[in-house]
């Protein structure tokens, strides 16, 4: 019933929010009322207004084009895969420029894996940005559970799971190989998709960069960990999941609502956010349109939240931050054929990882994307990296100055140490996209993962709880 209300109350608010838009434009500079008594505050009080009321959608990505070397490339947005809980985003590079060309060519393939957390993967915006001017770079796009019809079946921890290790295989078989990186909450699925693999004896990919997540959420708690352990599991199921109401696709589905997430975001740090709204109103009143401009840019991001599957977000509260499955070495996961398979970290071996941590991370607390390395034994010492950003908070280590200078080198660096190029095939005619040119030896990708490769050790099925059973899924793309 409070998604009910929640839409009733946003539907109620939206034409005041359209009214006091247009009246802030009234009182705007050059307009009708501009020159009366007090226009400005009125108009800079009417444009807080319309923000605070507005509907916050998913926002683009706009990446239009980045600096390579001293060439401007073009950048075009492409689903390379379309599942029905994700999209495979590509950020395709355009030059005619043969000596830009030939670099673009030979960089290395990155798979950025983005949280699906509440936020879209457009917060990643800057992390994208950054490393497009070194790496082909696909991002996993998570849909908004609302707009994806019962019918595509539910979504769970382990759908995810198999999800990042289907988009690995894909860019294996486009490339040879790839790097991944994972922000916040996936470095937890994605050191398992990487576990699995190792055991069945599939091809890993070069390095797995983690960067501020929950691997061992034991380690200085903060207040998201907190919450997940004073509550039981009984209570998020009955007081945090809802059903998508009437007039969106996904009518029917339970869902965890983002605008549940979205006031738990805001609840951790309310001063910081009416601070900031207050700025933003003086920063109008002076005419300070860079300042303003910025907080836009950056509430058009935080605002926008989107609902996350019920069974996914229940499966995350308990596996990660209730039970600690993955450091206790209990974490069973099913995978496409209906196997259970036991995550075994130790298993990693051909894999260098890099970990990455805020000093002042407030949501993934010191020590806990660092307690990786006692997981992974079996990756020589010399194969991983931990960094600690000085002075970075959780958002630091993946957007803005210090990703840039301080966080981005490291990882850059990692990286090229760790790559080995494939052998392209040559052509003789003009190109102008960075890879219509294909490896000459494609990797074939890997059926149903119930059969491991003839080299692999076998995989030991281990006994879990029993599950129900799940809608049948119809699988796009």
């Amino acid at each position: 019933m409070l998604y009910q209300l929640y839409e009733a109350q946003r539907s109620l608010m939206e034409p005041f929010s359209d009214f006091a838009q247009a009246a802030s434009k009234l009182y705007g500079p050059g307009a009708v009322w501009s020159q009366l008594p007090m226009a400005q505050r009125m108009a800079a009080g009417y444009d807080l207004l319309y923000r605070l009321g507005k509907d916050y959608e998913k926002p683009e990505f706009n990446i239009k084009s980045v600096k390579v070397g001293d060439a401007e490339v073009v950048i075009q947005e492409v689903i390379d895969l379309d599942k029905p809980f994700c999209q495979l985003r590509r950020f395709k590079r355009f030059t005619d420029d043969p000596d830009t060309l030939s670099v673009l060519k030979s960089q290395p393939v990155v798979l950025i894996v983005a949280p699906l957390s509440g936020h879209y993967a457009t917060l990643l915006r800057d992390t994208v940005r950054t490393m497009l001017q070194d790496h082909k770079v696909y991002i996993t796009d998570w849909k908004n559970a609302r707009l994806v019809p019962t019918t595509e079946g539910d979504f769970h921890l382990d759908d995810y799971i198999n999800y990042v290790q289907e988009f690995m295989r894909h860019l294996q078989a486009e490339y040879g190989n790839c790097h991944v990186v994972s922000v916040c909450q996936p470095t937890v699925p994605v050191l398992a998709a990487v576990s699995l693999m190792a055991t069945r004896g599939e091809t890993l990919p070069l390095t797995m960069t983690m960067m501020g997540g929950p691997i061992d959420a034991r380690k200085s708690p903060t207040a998201v960990n907190n919450l997940a352990t004073n509550k039981s599991f009984e209570w998020f199921e009955n007081n945090v999941i809802y059903r998508v109401p009437q007039g969106f696709p996904g009518e029917g589905r339970r869902v965890y609502p983002g605008f549940l997430q979205h006031t738990g975001f805001v609840a951790m740090n309310p001063d910081r956010h009416a601070t900031s709204h207050y700025d933003y109103f003086k920063d109008l009143m002076k005419g300070d349109d860079a300042s303003a401009e910025a907080h836009r840019k950056f509430y058009d991001e935080y605002n926008a939240v989107l609902d996350m599957d019920a069974d996914y977000y229940l499966d995350t509260i308990r596996t990660v931050f209730q039970d600690f499955n993955l450091v206790n070495g209990t974490w069973d996961v099913k995978n496409p054929a209906g196997q259970i398979e036991r995550v075994r970290p130790q298993d990693i071996r051909t894999t260098a990882m890099l970990t990455v941590e805020g000093e002042l991370d407030d949501i993934s607390g010191s020590g806990q994307t660092e307690a990786a390395h006692d997981l992974c034994t079996g990756i020589a010492a010399n194969q991983r990296e931990h960094y600690e950003v000085k002075g970075a908070g959780h958002y630091g280590i993946f957007s803005g100055r210090r990703w840039r200078d301080m966080v981005y080198p490291k990882v850059l660096k990692f990286i090229a140490l760790h790559d080995q190029p494939q052998k392209r095939a040559g052509s003789t005619t003009p190109i102008t996209a960075e890879d219509t040119v294909k490896p000459a030896r494609k990797q074939p990708v890997p059926k149903a993962v119930a059969a491991a490769p003839a080299a692999a050790k076998p995989v030991k099925a281990v006994a879990a709880k029993k599950q129900p059973a799940r809608k049948a899924r119809t699988t796009k793309g």
